[in-house]
């Protein structure tokens, strides 16, 4: 809430003040955090009644402590690396979306996380429209409809909880009886967290915003939805499948994409796939992969999409057609992409090396094996396309002759905290800490040996054949060519049958308007007019009666629009 209060003081600051009061920000609202957590302790709600119910807008816990905490550093890099935008309603929309995510990761009862819901829903549309161009405006109409959907059923589930007498607190779901009200919630969640075949808003949507507002999109949207499941329905077993299919389809989609964002965007859908996998999974050590994996992947996959912003805001293109050669004169954002793309690969000593394996182990030892494949597949894939692919196509490959000015000092030094980021939390010297002061369920890491010998070497093997296949297919010329392309999605599905309905629609309601327009703008004044001249006060039977016959004609006029119009009105 702090950040939200305050985004509404940007437009009223001089530029002098507005950008250390932006960084300021985050910094403020994660020490109310600090201060709040220790005032009233983990596993606290905070409560108060409201009109017979009792809301809790607050609830700290290991697990929501975990998320916020990453939120505050998402936010504040973010604002950093955006910091040379001008555009206050960026800055304000930023911070609001950041905040609101934030209040719906500590919101203790579904009315609160509602709200929180459709309030990042909103802000985040604006840092799509801010790009200025007609496909941004688009993608950012649909974005906003997909995500007020999600809403929607979000709303109409907690209602048909409520009127059950479930309890208003977030907290595990009646799923094994499946209730209705749990089934709209879930699929509600589900939207927002891009789930395969309605996850065509993220990659319709992400690739289409600023340059620096899409690194706060890939931050917050999927990420406080693995955080709803992860406390809703954490243990469902039909997450697990719904997570292996998200980690293994976007592969096929970011090998042929052209547009180096978009490959991104299938990425991200990919690594909350093993978030996924890992909350349906639901043992202790599942869900502290899932929460670790979504702490690293905010850190790895917002530096690919900094590096990323930098090549499009210096050059004013992003597709791999038409870079390559960019590391002679963008060397340190080269660096920052390769530290990016060797921490979603899971190289050792990078993030998602510490992250990613907590997943897998646990489904395995859960005897979901063939789950375990798909995740092994995924793995791969991952290394191939934006281990591989983003970096290759973006700093070498052919030289495309693009030699652009070096990014903003704010965006170098964003980028440097991520990268360094990226090498913290798989540190050997690190890890450990992070594993027992922000997991969940700490115990449950005992014993674990994250560099053991077995875990390395078959996580090189991994990396080694996914690069030997990328190598083979470029030698070959069977590698997908970059080309100037549009690929379909499951939103075509929808989109065309929709635009044609809707163009039925528009022109049935135009003739319709266009008809209730003549009858009240030409035709019943004209028989106003012919009444009165007809029976006026002047002549006809309203002669004798002055002002009352006036006030008969006009109740007269109000009785036949209720009659004719208010058929549907119900007396309370």
């Amino acid at each position: 809430m702090i950040a939200i209060v305050l985004a509404t003081w940007i437009p009223h600051l001089p530029q002098a003040v507005r950008k250390p009061f932006l960084l300021a920000i985050p910094c403020l609202s994660f020490a109310y955090l600090l201060w709040l957590k220790g005032k009233v302790g983990m596993d606290t709600w905070v409560a108060f009644e409201l009109l017979g119910y009792d809301m809790f807008p607050v609830y700290i816990s290991r697990l929501t402590f975990i998320f916020g905490t990453v939120f505050h550093v998402a936010l504040f890099l973010g604002l950093l690396f955006a910091l040379h935008v001008e555009s206050t309603t960026e800055q304000v929309a930023a911070v609001i979306y950041g905040g609101g995510t934030i209040g719906g990761a500590f919101a203790g009862d579904f009315i609160t996380l509602f709200v929180f819901w459709e309030l990042i829903a909103v802000a985040s549309t604006f840092l799509i429209w801010a790009r200025g161009t007609q496909r941004a405006y688009r993608a950012g109409q649909r974005y906003l409809l997909m995500q007020i959907a999600s809403g929607l059923l979000l709303l109409a589930g907690v209602l048909i909880l409520a009127s059950g007498g479930h309890d208003l607190r977030i907290g595990q779901l009646p799923f094994e009886e499946w209730h209705t009200g749990a089934k709209f919630v879930f699929v509600g969640i589900g939207i927002k967290c891009a789930w395969p075949g309605v996850h065509f808003w993220l990659t319709d949507a992400y690739p289409e915003a600023t340059p620096t507002g899409a690194v706060f999109l890939s931050a917050f949207t999927t990420k406080l939805a693995v955080l709803m499941l992860a406390r809703c329905f954490v243990g469902n077993s039909n997450l697990i499948w719904i997570g292996a299919l998200m980690a293994g389809f976007p592969i096929f989609y970011a090998v042929i994409e052209n547009d180096l964002r978009r490959v991104l965007a299938y990425s991200l859908i990919n690594q909350v796939g093993f978030m996924v996998v890992g909350v349906g999974v639901g043992t202790d050590l599942a869900v502290n992969g899932a929460a670790a994996h979504a702490f690293a992947d905010v850190l790895f996959k917002g530096l690919l999409f900094m590096t990323m912003g930098a090549v499009l805001k210096q050059t004013g293109r992003i597709n791999g057609s038409d870079l390559g050669g960019l590391f002679k004169s963008m060397p340190f954002t080269m660096v920052c992409c390769l530290v990016g793309a060797a921490s979603i690969s899971a190289f050792p000593l990078f993030s998602a090396f510490a992250t990613k394996g907590l997943i897998m182990d646990a489904a395995i030892n859960q005897h979901h094996t063939l789950v375990w494949y798909v995740l092994l597949f995924a793995a791969a894939g991952v290394f191939h396309h934006a281990g591989i692919k983003i970096p290759f196509f973006a700093f070498f490959a052919h030289d495309s002759g693009l030699r652009p000015e070096k990014p903003p000092l704010n965006m170098r030094i964003a980028m440097g905290l991520g990268a360094i980021g990226c090498l913290t939390v798989a540190n050997p010297l690190v890890y450990g800490f992070f594993y027992e002061s922000l997991l969940p369920f700490p115990k449950a890491m005992e014993g674990y040996h994250l560099y053991s010998a077995f875990h390395v070497v078959s996580q090189l093997q991994i990396l080694f054949w996914s690069a030997a296949a990328f190598v083979g297919l470029m030698l070959t010329g069977r590698y997908p060519p970059e080309l100037h392309s549009v690929n379909l999605d499951t939103d075509w599905l929808i989109r065309r049958p929709l635009r044609n309905a809707w163009r039925v629609l528009k022109d049935g309601l135009g003739a319709v308007a266009s008809g209730f327009e003549t009858a009240v703008l030409e035709t019943l004044p004209r028989q106003s007019a012919l009444f009165v001249e007809r029976y006026g006060p002047e002549r006809g039977l309203l002669r004798e009666f002055g002002v009352m016959g006036s006030s008969i004609l006009v109740v007269m006029v109000l009785l036949f629009l209720f009659l004719a119009f208010g058929q549907g009105v119900v007396p309370i």
